[in-house]
């Protein structure tokens, strides 16, 4: 598991990030996405999630924080940022640094 990256998200979403040579696992619905993210979590450290897919998994995706890897981010899909992801990231500085250092609101 040394520095491999992956991203999970729609097909359309995640084609730009295979051109840089990240693995991509397509998943269009929760439950694919469910099942991905136990397989892809053994072998990656870090994996991208577009921003539809990891709204619906926030719970499932929790059990993440819990360990160092894998490291799962939150990032906009094709469509376009909800402004999910930056709460994600805003909420993760928080609990580990007490202080909203990034966006300070």
């Amino acid at each position: 598991m040394v520095g491999k990256i992956a991203i999970v998200g729609d097909g359309d979403s995640i084609m730009v990030f295979k051109a840089a040579g990240v693995a991509t696992f397509p998943a269009e619905d929760e439950k694919k996405a469910r099942d991905v993210l136990r397989k892809v979590a053994q072998e990656y450290q870090v994996i991208f999630v577009t921003e539809e897919l990891s709204r619906k998994l926030g719970d499932f995706l929790k059990r993440f924080d819990e360990t160092p890897y894998p490291v799962v981010l939150t990032v906009p899909s094709g469509k376009g940022s909800s402004g999910y992801g930056d709460e994600m990231l805003r909420s993760a500085m928080e609990r580990a640094l007490g202080v909203d250092i990034l966006f300070q609101k």
